[in-house]
C-alpha cells in the first residue's frame, strides 16, 4: 500500500444540525398553529400546543415525556438494590462451605483446632458484613476458601470504586496490585486538584497536567477542571442517592463491608474525602433524594449508581419537556440524552420540534405587533391563504357546476405577470420564461443547453390575465358571540383568509374590504381578523356595518360594487346619529328600518348582494329573505365547513357572469 494513502472515516454528523438534512416542513405546523390563532389562541400558545400534540407522522412534547416517565418507571419496577449483598453472600457461603470440606478432609490437624475452628464457622454472625469482618483474620486451610473470601474484597474494592467512576468494576477485575495502586494515586492527585480548585489556586496547566497522567480514568474525556467536576458530581450525588434509597439495613450492611475494599482503608478515606469535596463544590446537586425501587433484577452499587444517573437524567428531560418554566424554549433540549434513554428516533422526533419551533420563531412567521404580543406575519397569512384557498378550490372543483380558482383571469387582458403551470390551466404559455427555467434546469444539472433541451413540468410559466370586471368587494362577517358560540367562528376566518389570498394573488385589479359587524362595525386587515379573540358582546350592527360598506364603495366608483353577508343572526343593533350603538332584543323595528333603508341604498348603486345565513334560526331565515327581495340578491345557506367555498364560489359568479347559475347553493 502506498504511504501516502489516506483512508477515510465516516460516521454521524456531530457538528450540530445535520446540513444535508432536507428542510423542516412547516406546512402542517402553520396550519395548526393558524387554526388555534383564529380560534382565539395567542401565536405562542397555538405554537406551543402543536408541538405538545405532534403531527400526523411525529411524535410531540407529550408523546416524548410519556415515554420518559414510562421509561423512569421500568426502571424502578424492574430492580432491587441488595446486588451486591446478594453477590457477597454467595462468595461467603463459597467460601464458608470449602473450608468445612477442607477441614473434613485434612486428616493431620489436631482434633482440637479442628473442632475450634468448625465452631467459628458454626457460630459466624447472621450479619453479611459481620460476618467478613469476623474473617478477616481467619487463617484459611482451603486455598479455594481463601481465594473466595479475596474475591469478596476485590468486589467490594471495585463496587465502591465503580460508585465513583463509571466502567471501573469492569476495568480492575482481576487487577494487580500495581492497577490498584495507580487508582490510589488518581485518587491522591485529584483530591489535591479539587483542593486546590477549592482555594481557586487551581490553573488549567494542574488540570492538563492531572489529565495527561490519569485520563484513562475519565472516558467523559472533560476539556476544564469544572466538566470534571461536574461529571464527579453527578455520578457522586447519583451513589449517595442509591444508598438512601435502600433499606436501614442495607446502608448498614455496606458501611460494614465498605472496610473491606480491597483490604484498604486508605481507599475509602480517599473517597470520602472526594465525596466532601463534591459537596462543597457542587452543593446544588440532588444529595438528599431517594428513589423506591421494586423489582426483582439485582443492581450492583455501580450499576445502581448508574441506573440513579438515568432516572436523573430522565427527571431533567421530563422537565425540559414540559416547557413549564419562564422562558423556555425546545432549545433547552438535551438530544443527546433523549437518544440515551429513549433511542435515536425519539432523538430525530424531538430534533423536527427543535426545527419547526426555530423556523417558526426565527424565520419570519411571527412578528411582534403594535401591542408587542406575536402576530402572524404577512408571510405566514399569506402561506396560509394559500392553503386555504387550495382547499376552498377543491371543494368548488368536486362539485357538480363549479370550477377551480385557476379561472381567476382567464378572460382578460394578460397583466405581464406570470406564475407556474398547474394541472387545469388554460392560460397562454409564458414562452419566453418557460424556456428560460428549461435552461438554468439544465445547465444546473450539467447539462449543455446547446444539445437540446428537455421541458419538465416545473418549467412551465403561464401569463396571467385580468378578468375585464373589476369588482369593489366588501365582505361582511358577522362577529357576534353566537359565532363563536355555535362553532362558526374559525370557519368565518378561514374564509376571510381564502378570498383574502383569491383576490391579492388572482385579482389584483380587484379591492376587498373586510368589515366586522357585532355592536359595532369596524373595518379590518386580514391579520387583525385572523388574531381577533372571540368577543362577548351582545349586538349583530348590520346597519353600522352596511355604513361603512357604502363608503367604500364610494371610494370606488369605476368598479362593480359586491357585498357578502356572513351572520348568523337578525340584526339587533344599529348606529344613532350620535354615533352610540342602540341594541334591543327582539329586534327593535327602528333597527330593521335603517338597516333596510342602508341596504336600499346600496341596491341602487347596483350591488350584487350575496347572504350567507348560518344556522336554522327562521327569524334570520325571513329577513335575509326579505332584503334580497329588495335588491334582487342571492341567499346562500352552507354549512360552516362549506362557508369558504361558498363565498368564493358566489365571488367568481359575480365576475364570470352566471357561470355558477345552474349550482345549487341552498335555499
Amino acid at each position: 500500500m502506498s504511504a501516502h494513502h489516506r483512508s477515510s472515516r465516516y460516521g454521524r454528523y456531530t457538528g450540530g444540525p445535520d446540513p444535508l438534512a432536507p428542510p423542516v416542513d412547516l406546512a402542517e405546523a402553520l396550519d395548526a398553529v393558524a387554526e388555534e390563532v383564529m380560534a382565539g389562541y395567542s401565536p405562542r400558545q397555538a405554537l406551543q400546543e402543536f408541538l405538545r400534540r405532534g403531527g400526523r407522522d411525529r411524535e410531540g412534547l407529550d408523546d416524548l415525556a410519556g415515554r420518559v416517565q414510562q421509561r423512569r418507571q421500568d426502571l424502578l419496577s424492574r430492580h432491587r438494590l441488595d446486588g451486591t449483598l446478594s453477590e457477597v453472600r454467595k462468595l461467603l457461603d463459597t467460601a464458608v462451605l470449602e473450608e468445612r470440606k477442607q477441614l473434613a478432609r485434612d486428616a493431620m490437624m489436631d482434633n482440637t483446632d479442628r473442632a475450634f475452628r468448625e465452631m467459628q464457622l458454626q457460630n459466624l454472625p447472621s450479619s453479611t458484613a459481620a460476618a467478613v469482618n469476623e474473617l478477616a483474620s481467619y487463617d484459611w486451610q482451603s486455598s479455594t476458601a481463601r481465594e473466595a473470601y479475596e474475591r469478596i474484597k476485590d468486589l467490594l474494592g471495585r463496587e465502591v470504586l465503580d460508585q465513583r467512576f463509571a466502567g471501573m468494576k469492569q476495568a480492575l477485575e482481576n487487577a494487580s496490585d500495581e492497577d490498584r495502586e495507580a487508582v490510589s494515586g488518581m485518587l491522591r492527585d485529584l483530591n489535591k486538584l479539587l483542593d486546590k480548585h477549592r482555594r481557586g489556586e487551581d490553573t488549567d496547566e494542574d488540570f492538563q497536567k492531572f489529565m495527561s497522567r490519569h485520563g484513562s480514568f475519565f472516558p467523559e474525556n472533560p476539556e476544564s477542571v469544572e466538566e470534571l467536576i461536574d461529571a464527579l458530581a453527578q455520578r457522586a450525588a447519583a451513589a449517595q442517592r442509591l444508598l438512601q434509597s435502600m433499606s436501614q439495613e442495607q446502608r448498614d450492611e455496606l458501611m460494614r463491608l465498605s472496610a473491606q475494599a480491597f483490604g484498604s482503608p486508605e481507599l475509602m478515606a480517599q473517597l470520602d474525602q472526594l465525596d466532601a469535596s463534591l459537596r462543597t463544590l457542587r452543593p446544588g446537586e440532588d444529595w438528599t433524594g431517594s428513589e423506591r425501587f421494586e423489582g426483582q433484577e439485582g443492581l450492583g452499587l455501580g450499576d445502581g449508581t448508574g441506573v440513579l444517573q438515568d432516572i436523573a437524567e430522565l427527571d431533567e428531560l421530563a422537565e425540559q419537556l414540559s416547557q413549564s418554566y419562564n422562558g423556555s424554549r425546545l432549545d433547552d433540549l438535551d438530544l443527546d440524552a433523549l437518544a440515551r434513554q429513549l433511542g435515536q428516533n425519539a432523538a430525530v422526533s424531538a430534533r423536527a420540534l427543535v426545527d419547526i419551533e426555530r423556523a417558526m420563531q426565527d424565520g419570519g412567521y411571527l412578528r411582534r405587533g403594535p401591542d408587542g404580543d406575536l402576530r402572524l406575519s404577512p408571510q405566514a397569512m399569506r402561506r396560509l391563504g394559500k392553503s386555504l384557498l387550495r382547499d376552498t378550490a377543491k371543494q368548488l372543483s368536486g362539485r357538480q357546476g363549479r370550477r377551480d380558482t385557476r379561472v381567476a383571469g382567464a378572460a382578460g387582458d394578460q397583466t405581464g405577470s406570470s406564475r407556474e403551470w398547474q394541472f387545469g390551466d388554460a392560460e397562454p404559455w409564458d414562452v419566453t420564461r418557460t424556456i428560460t427555467n428549461a435552461i438554468r434546469r439544465t445547465m444546473a444539472d450539467g447539462g449543455d443547453p446547446s444539445r437540446g433541451l428537455r421541458l419538465g413540468a416545473g418549467d412551465i410559466e403561464v401569463a396571467e390575465t385580468e378578468a375585464r370586471t373589476q369588482a369593489a368587494v366588501v365582505l361582511l362577517v358577522d362577529v357576534s358571540f353566537s359565532m363563536a358560540a355555535e362553532g362558526r367562528w374559525v370557519p368565518m376566518k378561514r374564509t376571510a383568509l381564502a378570498l383574502h389570498q383569491l383576490v391579492s394573488t388572482r385579482f389584483r385589479g380587484d379591492r376587498l374590504q373586510l368589515i366586522t359587524f357585532g355592536r359595532y362595525a369596524q373595518s379590518m386587515d386580514i391579520g387583525d381578523l385572523t388574531a381577533l379573540p372571540a368577543l362577548r358582546e351582545q349586538g349583530t350592527n348590520l346597519h353600522h356595518g352596511l355604513l361603512l360598506a357604502n363608503r367604500f364603495f364610494r371610494r370606488h366608483p369605476s368598479m362593480q360594487p359586491v357585498l357578502l353577508v356572513v351572520t348568523d343572526g337578525e340584526p339587533t343593533a344599529h348606529l344613532l346619529a350620535e354615533g352610540e350603538s342602540w341594541f334591543s332584543w327582539p329586534p327593535d323595528p327602528e333597527t330593521i328600518r335603517v338597516t333596510v333603508a342602508e341596504l336600499d341604498r346600496l341596491g341602487r348603486a347596483g350591488t350584487q348582494a350575496t347572504f350567507f345565513r348560518l344556522g336554522d334560526d327562521p327569524g334570520l331565515a325571513r329577513f335575509v329573505q326579505n332584503m334580497v327581495r329588495r335588491i334582487d340578491g342571492r341567499v346562500v345557506a352552507p354549512e360552516a365547513g362549506e362557508l369558504g367555498a361558498a363565498v368564493v364560489g358566489e365571488y367568481l359568479r359575480a365576475h364570470f357572469h352566471g357561470i355558477y347559475d345552474d349550482v345549487d347553493w341552498g335555499s
